[in-house]
């Protein structure tokens, strides 16, 4: 008997966004940022709360870069979900390869499941969400019958900067119900955006899929084979890594550098487009995030500890510290606790460009942020000199550390929330807040959380070298390698 189709929704969440530099860098991406000053949720929370009660869907598939595998978990343990798998993958080689991967996985437990693949970077307003559902459940049935559905969103304004999809017909004539794609379109210069912008048949490209996984596979074999037989390998080779699965790099990095339009879209039969008439944001730099955020009467965006005096059209977000506008216009200044950006909103797009010049003269806060994410918690750096460091950790409830020793520093805990069990050589402590100890050089040493709620503590480092090289673990419940 022929199983029943599973919908399995497929979170991609790979991508670095550096147009939303400072806040988005390699070491956090832009997914996992969150730019709303009430919910405090990234984008891929949100992702996902949004589909949370799609009707009869399984947990979702996570696929992410190896690099951010703490933070995807992390933040989906705030949100309470599960997820059916977290998939690394070693290297980013665009959305083709991730699709295949997903759809070998999900095959492979027997069923030939829908597959709901979402961006985790957009953004849809939250009165939009059961339409945005009720949407999905109408075209699953396109994607039941074989066809490979792309969401088109209908244009609200002349847009340069998303792609374009050509239906075979008006959307206007048929809103919802899917219709045979005509044509694939690039980003188009202004005046053909403007020519797009007055015929219906045009809408932008939301990123949005849905088909079976056999479909799938199926049109990736016929149009670029090398990408399924590198993914099959990939899988088939992959490592489990406490909850994730790890795929094996070699082959996947054979994979080619390719977007699932390029791969197939452009050249399949299978494919339709689905009409969406939502509120809906592809967030790719700072000016786009200023023109869909709530202004104040003088067209500012606030975000954070800001103020706008004397100013119009400003964006001015701030994440550390008090940020004020005095009497400036069309400016966007991004402010954290190592970088600050300011710009021309109008020059914004050049933000790229800026990020490589950073790399370039091997400015470490092109890629890395203060914030440092663990299988444990979190640490950030404070204070750094060279000979000593302030950083503020927190141990999520019923982690550990490893147990460990520098050669080259000793740290004073102060413990601020929370319980800690500490080990120090053979002493074994108990300390609460206003509690603190000492580890010397070379001791061995461990600290835990047995409570039920975050433990924080403050460490002050001191010696002659504070790298985070200089750690030598025996035990450590992670996986990674010890002594």
């Amino acid at each position: 008997m022929k199983k029943k189709s599973k919908l399995f929704p497929i979170i991609l969440c790979g991508g670095t966004g550096t147009r939303l530099w400072p806040l988005s860098r390699r070491s956090f991406p832009k997914q996992y940022l969150s730019l709303d000053n009430e919910k405090n949720s990234s984008f891929l929370q949100v992702t996902i709360e949004r589909i949370r009660n799609l009707e009869n869907a399984d947990n979702p598939i996570i696929i992410c870069n190896e690099e951010h595998r703490f933070i995807t978990a992390e933040q989906l343990r705030q949100i309470n979900i599960k997820p059916s798998s977290i998939i690394l993958e070693p290297s980013s080689q665009n959305t083709a390869p991730s699709i295949a991967i997903a759809a070998l996985k999900s095959i492979s437990e027997g069923y030939d499941p829908i597959l709901l693949i979402l961006p985790s970077d957009h953004q849809i307003n939250s009165k939009d969400k059961e339409n945005f559902l009720r949407s999905i459940t109408k075209a699953r049935d396109a994607a039941s019958d074989g066809n490979i559905v792309t969401f088109g969103i209908k244009p609200i304004n002349p847009a340069t900067g998303f792609g374009y999809i050509k239906s075979k017909y008006s959307l206007q004539k048929d809103m919802g119900k899917p219709c045979k794609i005509e044509e694939f379109i690039e980003k188009p210069n202004i005046d053909l955006a403007k020519e797009f912008f007055l015929d219906n048949r045009y809408s932008w490209n939301s990123g949005i899929y849905m088909a079976k996984a056999s479909i799938l596979i199926q049109e990736l074999q016929k149009f670029t084979p090398e990408i399924i037989i590198n993914c099959k390998k990939s899988l088939q080779k992959k490592i489990y890594d406490l909850d994730f699965e790890r795929l094996e790099k070699k082959f996947f990095q054979e994979c080619p550098n390719i977007s699932i339009d390029k791969a197939i879209m452009e050249k399949t039969s299978l494919g339709v487009v689905f009409p969406l008439e939502i509120d809906w944001h592809d967030i790719g730099g700072w000016k786009s995030f200023w023109e869909k955020s709530p202004k104040d009467e003088n067209g500012n965006v606030l975000i954070g500890d800001s103020i706008g005096v004397d100013s119009r059209n400003c964006l001015i977000n701030s994440n550390s510290r008090l940020t004020v506008g005095l009497g400036i216009k069309d400016l966007i200044i991004i402010e954290t606790n190592d970088a600050v950006l300011v710009t021309q909103k109008d020059n914004s797009e050049k933000v790229k460009n800026l990020v490589n010049y950073l790399k370039n003269i091997n400015r470490i806060e092109s890629e890395e942020n203060k914030k440092v994410y663990r299988p444990w918690g979190n640490y950030f750096t404070v204070e750094d000199s060279a000979h000593w460091k302030i950083k503020k950790i927190q141990v999520n409830p019923g982690a550990s550390l490893s147990l460990q020793l520098h050669k080259k520093r000793a740290e004073h805990w102060i413990i601020v929330e929370g319980l800690a069990k500490i080990e120090i050589d053979e002493e074994e402590l108990n300390l609460k807040a206003n509690e603190s100890c000492f580890v010397p050089i070379g001791a061995k040493h461990r600290l835990s959380n047995p409570g039920e709620s975050t433990l924080i503590i403050i460490e002050v480092q001191s010696g002659s070298y504070l790298g985070e090289d200089d750690i030598i673990r025996f035990k450590d419940m992670y996986g990674r390698k010890v002594l």
